[in-house]
């Protein structure tokens, strides 16, 4: 039997690695990476590095990395371009796992935040358990969600007294009837589509690399502080070469919770 863990290891710093997953990286044989191509790969495998380094002072552990396929997009749809890439994906973890792991040894993927929010690994890993339930097993580590260090940043609550929130994409929020948003958590916007939403009477609480050395944050009205926002977040992906945000869109109402 072979065994993966996805442990969750936080939006970014090294310090919002829970006690339970640093127990856990001192039992891996072998970390498993996923290099995307582009400005910024080296950081992000970087920081990843920074974790082992820091929890696993002296120990040298295996790290196995390849490049992550390329999420294509085409004439097919969204949901037909996500099922292939998810398809390549698998494929390639179930080989890494088949090179790098012998028999009674455990694997690790570092993801961001949490495994279960927004992150595919653990369905793609857990069909591949299904295929073979008496070869390989699969363990969750939960981690700090970039939702919670937003909100802990702006020292607000997720929730309002009265009111559901809601977490979404940049994609679902652009096609939302804006009249309908009241709290909503937006995750995935690689077009800032909070842009689109001027004159609805709603507060923005926006972060970028949340938990990072260099965390950036704004909070205010949406239509004050959208143009600042928008200009500092092209001024951050044109240093770093990606973008990590997270904002926060909630209605304004009279009264305070």
């Amino acid at each position: 039997m072979k065994t993966i863990y996805l442990i969750g290891i936080g939006p970014g710093g090294p310090e919002y690695l829970t006690m339970q997953a640093i127990e856990t990286l001192r039992l891996i044989d072998c970390f498993f990476m996923l290099e995307k191509d582009g400005r910024g790969k080296d950081e992000l495998i970087a920081a990843r590095r920074a974790i082992l380094a820091r929890y696993l002072p002296g120990a040298n552990p295996r790290v196995a990395t390849r490049t992550s396929p390329e999420r294509r997009m085409d004439a097919e749809g969204y949901r037909e371009g996500v099922r292939q890439w998810h398809a390549r994906k698998r494929e390639l973890i179930a080989e890494m796992i088949e090179q790098e792991l012998a028999e009674g040894q455990r694997g690790a993927f570092l993801i961001w935040g949490d495994p279960s929010l927004y992150d595919q690994t653990v369905s793609l890993i857990s069909e591949l358990v299904a295929m073979a339930p008496e070869q390989l097993e699969l363990v969750v580590i939960p981690g700090i969600t970039a939702v919670q260090a937003l909100t802990a940043a702006h020292r607000i609550p997720v929730n309002r007294i009265g009111e559901s929130i809601s977490i979404t994409t940049g994609r679902a929020i652009a096609q939302q009837d804006p009249a309908s948003i009241h709290n909503s958590l937006v995750m995935l916007d690689n077009h800032a589509e909070f842009q689109h939403l001027a004159g609805q009477d709603l507060d923005l609480y926006w972060g970028a690399y949340l938990g990072c050395a260099d965390q950036a944050l704004a909070a205010g009205p949406l239509d004050d502080i959208s143009e600042a926002v928008l200009a500092r977040r092209e001024q951050l992906r044109a240093q770093k070469g990606w973008i990590m945000d997270t904002y926060l869109l909630r209605r304004r109402r009279e009264g305070a919770d």
